[in-house]
Formats: structure tokens, C-alpha cells, sequence
């Protein structure tokens, strides 16, 4: 069993305070990531979404753990009515006219080992799926 966090990284044809924006705008959150009732990047601020199967919903628990505005913001990721605590990290690195993220879900070892929804493979397919949704999202705002 490993305990190595996940780690996926991307590189957009945009500037790092574009991509910032899109990682802490609820506005522009809801368009390639989760539609948030309010998100604001300040440590401390608790937020919460419902996502997963749509048969199973699960309620995402979540609290702003650090901020580096620009740079890096990172929060906890639980689920309401189950064990484990694993928290989302996400990097930006200015390469010329483009920004470099990197995302990293730690601690996803904490979770029930018998519950398929919350085994590593799916956190994988779904951060792939999101950071692809994002870049997407990114184009789309050159235009």
C-alpha cells in the first residue's frame, strides 16, 4: 500500500495571476472545478460541496490551510460521516509566458480502505479530469 500523495503536474499557456484567479474565484471555480456557495483564499475559511457518484453524493468538508497569494494555496479535503483527513496543494510556478501547477492530494491513505469511492485511483482519474477541465477553462479565456 502506498503512501505517497498524489501528485499530478500541468503546464497552461497563461500568466501565473490568471491561473491564481481561476483557482480562487468561486466565480470562475464553478465554470472548470466545483460550484461553491463561497470561497474565499484566506487560511481559516471553511467551505463545503457535494460531489461524487450521483447515486452517492458526498459532502466535501474542506478549510484553507495556506495561502502565498499568486503561489499557493492548499486546504483540507474530508468527507462528512467518514474517517480520514488529506489535504489539497496547489503550486504555481511562472515558466515565461506560461504557469506551471503543480496539485498534490496528501493523505489520502487516512480514508477507508474498504470504501471503492475513496480508493487513490479514483482521486487520480479525477484530478486529471479537473486540471484538463481547467485547461480548458484557460483557453477559453483567451478568446
Amino acid at each position: 500500500m502506498s503512501h505517497e500523495p498524489f501528485v499530478i503536474e500541468r503546464t497552461y499557456p497563461a500568466p501565473i495571476q490568471k491561473v491564481w484567479t481561476a483557482l480562487t474565484d468561486k466565480d470562475e471555480m464553478k465554470t472548470w472545478y466545483f460550484d461553491l456557495k463561497e470561497f474565499k483564499p484566506e487560511v481559516g475559511f471553511q467551505f463545503e460541496f457535494t460531489g461524487g457518484p450521483k447515486d452517492r453524493p458526498y459532502l466535501h468538508k474542506c478549510q484553507v490551510t495556506q495561502v502565498i497569494p499568486g503561489r499557493k494555496i492548499a486546504y483540507s479535503w474530508r468527507y462528512e460521516g467518514y474517517p480520514g483527513n488529506t489535504e489539497v496543494i496547489f503550486e504555481l510556478f511562472e515558466e515565461g509566458n506560461s504557469t506551471r501547477l503543480k496539485l498534490t492530494h496528501a493523505g489520502l491513505e487516512t480514508f477507508p480502505a474498504n470504501n471503492p469511492d475513496l480508493d487513490a485511483k479514483n482521486f487520480a482519474e479525477g484530478w486529471t479530469a479537473i486540471t484538463a477541465q481547467l485547461g480548458s477553462y484557460l483557453e477559453a479565456q483567451k478568446n
